[in-house]
């Protein structure tokens, strides 16, 4: 998920601000996971299908 469309419940305000310490921390927390985290579902579906025609591709030309 990514944060830029997060609210703070502590100061309601959007997490990107970094307002509170919540929401720094927060922030902190959400850019410390993975380089795919910030991908949505279906950005990662597509990255998915493009994998397997790739694989597909590669083992028909070998075949």
């Amino acid at each position: 998920m990514t944060y830029d469309r997060l609210v703070c419940a502590n100061c309601a305000a959007p997490v990107t601000e970094g307002r509170c310490p919540v929401c720094r921390a927060n922030r902190e927390r959400l850019q410390q996971d993975g380089p795919l985290a910030g991908l949505s579902p279906a950005a990662l579906l597509a990255l998915l299908v493009v994998l397997v025609a790739a694989v597909a591709l590669l083992a028909a030309q070998t075949a």
